[in-house]
C-alpha cells in the first residue's frame, strides 16, 4: 500500500528538475555575461561604447513582445474578474483588496526610488540612436486632443502592429469588457485568449534566451561611458529593491496579517519554506502555485476561497512587480539623466496598475510592462531598459518571492474577513502540530493545476 506513492512523486519531480536545469544555465550565462560586460567597459571603454547595440537589439525583441502581452493579460484579467464575481462576497472581497495592495506597492516602490535616487548622477545620454527617434516622434504627435485621439487606433488588429502601448490598451480594454457582457458565449473567445498567450508567453521565453547577449552589450556600454559608478549605482539599486520588498512583506503584510487575522508573518514564511525554495531555483511564483492551493487548504481555508483567491491573485495581486515596476522606472529616468516629473511618476503608477495584471507567468513580462509603461510615457527613455536587463535576473527572485507571499497573506486575508476559515486549524499547522503531508498536493494537483494555471495566465 506504501508503493504507489514514491513512484508518483518519482513522476512529478523531473519536469520540476527540467525547470529548474534550464532556467539555472540561463541565469549563470546572465551574471557571466554583467560579469564580462563590466570587465569590457572598464578595460575597453570604447569597444564598451561600440556593443551597445546588442543591448539595444534585446530591448527590440521586448518592445515587439509588449502589445501582445497587454493586450492578452488584460483581457484574460477582466474575465477572471468575471468570474470571481460569481462567487459573490470573496471575489468582491478579493478584487479590492488586491487593488488596494496594488497601489500600495506601486506607491511604496515611487517613495523609495525617490528618496534613494539609485541612479542619480549616471547621466547616460542615450543607449543608441534609438531613444531619440523615439522622443522625436512624440513630440511630432502634438498637444493634448493629438494625444487624445491617438489613443484610437486605425483598426482593431492595428492595435497590436503599431506600436502604441495605448492603443493596445484600448482595445484589450474594450474587448475585455465585451467578452465578459457575452457571459457563457464568450468563453470559447477566452479560451482562444488563453491558447494565444501561451504562444506570446513561449515566444517571450525564446526571447530572455538571448537576454545574456542583450546583457553583455547594455552593462559594457554602461560602464564603458561612466567606468565603476554605474556597477555601484546598479548594485545600490538591487540592494533597495531588496530591501524594500523585505519591509512590505515583513512590516506591511505582516502588520495587517497580524492585526486582521492573528497570524505571524513568520510562522506563515516557515510554513511555506518549501515553495520558497522552488521560487528561487526557477525565479518564477507560478512555480509553487499547485503547492500554494494545497498548502492553504490545508490550512484550513476553505476550498472555494483557495480556488477564486489564488488564481485571481496570480493576475491581479502582484506586489513583488509593482514595487520593481516603479523603482525601475525612476532608476532609468535618473539614470539618464531626465528625472520623471510628480504627474509622471502618478500617470506611470496609474497605467502599471492596468498593465502589470498578469505578470507573473513569465519574468520577462515585466520587463515587457516595465518598456510599455515608459513608452507610453517618456518613449524616449525606452533604451534605458537595457540597464535593466543586466541585473533583471537577480531582482526577479525576490519579485518572485514578494508575489507569492503577498497571495499567502491574501488569502487568510479573506478566509479571515469571509469567515471561511479554521482559526484552530491555522494554529495547529502553523505550530507544527499538523505537518503538512506531501501525498496530500501529489493527490490534490492533477485537480488543481490545470483550473488554476488558465485562470493565472
Amino acid at each position: 500500500m506504501t508503493a504507489p506513492p514514491p513512484p508518483t512523486d518519482d513522476q512529478s519531480a523531473p519536469p520540476t528538475g527540467k525547470k529548474r536545469d534550464r532556467t539555472h544555465w540561463l541565469y549563470i550565462a546572465v551574471i557571466i555575461a554583467v560579469i564580462g560586460g563590466v570587465v569590457v567597459g572598464l578595460l575597453f571603454p570604447e569597444f564598451g561604447k561600440d556593443v551597445g547595440i546588442l543591448g539595444t537589439l534585446f530591448v527590440n525583441l521586448i518592445k515587439m513582445m509588449i502589445a501582445p502581452v497587454i493586450f492578452c493579460t488584460i483581457v484574460l484579467g477582466i474575465g477572471s474578474v468575471r468570474k470571481a464575481a460569481t462567487v459573490g462576497k470573496v471575489g468582491g472581497l478579493a478584487f479590492v483588496y488586491f487593488l488596494v495592495m496594488s497601489t500600495i506597492a506601486l506607491a511604496i516602490g515611487l517613495v523609495v526610488g525617490n528618496l534613494i535616487k539609485p541612479g542619480e548622477g549616471l547621466n547616460i545620454s542615450s543607449m543608441s540612436g534609438k531613444g531619440a527617434e523615439l522622443a522625436e516622434k512624440a513630440h511630432e504627435a502634438g498637444g493634448t486632443w493629438d494625444f487624445i485621439q491617438g489613443i484610437i487606433p486605425e483598426t482593431m488588429i492595428s492595435a497590436l502592429t503599431g506600436g502604441s502601448v495605448l492603443q493596445a490598451l484600448f482595445v484589450a480594454l474594450l474587448v475585455g469588457f465585451a467578452v465578459q457582457a457575452m457571459g457563457k458565449t464568450g468563453e470559447p473567445i477566452l479560451v482562444a485568449v488563453t491558447y494565444f498567450q501561451k504562444l506570446v508567453f513561449k515566444v517571450l521565453t525564446m526571447v530572455l534566451w538571448v537576454a545574456p547577449i542583450g546583457a553583455f552589450g547594455a552593462i559594457a556600454s554602461v560602464v564603458g561611458q561612466t567606468g565603476w559608478a554605474a556597477v555601484q549605482q546598479l548594485l545600490t539599486l538591487m540592494l533597495a529593491f531588496y530591501i524594500t520588498c523585505i519591509i512590505f512583506v515583513f512590516g506591511v503584510l505582516g502588520v495587517i496579517l497580524r492585526t486582521s487575522a492573528g497570524v505571524s508573518i513568520f510562522k506563515l514564511a516557515r510554513y511555506l519554506a518549501r515553495e520558497y525554495l522552488l521560487i528561487v531555483a526557477t525565479s518564477s511564483s507560478e512555480s509553487a502555485l499547485p503547492r500554494l492551493i494545497a498548502k492553504m487548504e490545508h490550512l484550513g481555508v476553505e476550498k472555494t476561497t483557495v480556488g477564486v483567491v489564488v488564481p485571481t491573485g496570480y493576475s491581479f495581486n502582484l506586489d513583488g512587480t509593482a514595487i520593481y515596476l516603479t523603482m525601475a522606472s525612476i532608476f532609468i529616468a535618473d539614470a539618464m539623466g531626465d528625472p520623471l516629473s510628480i504627474g509622471e511618476q502618478v500617470g506611470l503608477l496609474a497605467f502599471m496598475i492596468i498593465a502589470s495584471k498578469g505578470a507573473a507567468g513569465v519574468s520577462g513580462a515585466g520587463l515587457a510592462t516595465l518598456a510599455g509603461g515608459l513608452q507610453a510615457h517618456r518613449p524616449e527613455m525606452l533604451d534605458g531598459v537595457g540597464l535593466i536587463v543586466g541585473i533583471d535576473r537577480f531582482m526577479s527572485e525576490a519579485r518572485a518571492l514578494t508575489n507569492f507571499s503577498g497571495n499567502a497573506v491574501a488569502t487568510l486575508l479573506v478566509g479571515s474577513w469571509t469567515h471561511t476559515i479554521d482559526s484552530q486549524r491555522v494554529d495547529d499547522v502553523l505550530s507544527g502540530r499538523l505537518p503538512f503531508d506531501e501525498s496530500d498536493m501529489v493527490d490534490d494537483t492533477p485537480i488543481e493545476t490545470p483550473k488554476t494555471l488558465a485562470a493565472a495566465h
